[in-house]
């Protein structure tokens, strides 16, 4: 298996749905959802590249 590295983009201002990447889904934050789907897919680690301190924390 091809190793792996996961680099998740998430603006909090986006234009189009503002706070996206803390939306709910499932009960979680689409970020979060998104980075354990890559995690699942074998990626040896997940980075989250934000621009704001709520998704930061």
């Amino acid at each position: 298996m091809t190793d792996f590295v996961v680099a998740i983009p998430a603006r909090y201002a986006a234009s189009r749905l503002p706070g996206k990447p803390l939306r709910l889904l499932g009960g979680e934050p689409l970020v979060l959802h998104v980075a354990r789907r890559a995690l699942g897919a074998g990626a040896r680690e997940v980075w989250v590249a934000t621009d704001d301190e709520r998704i930061a924390g």
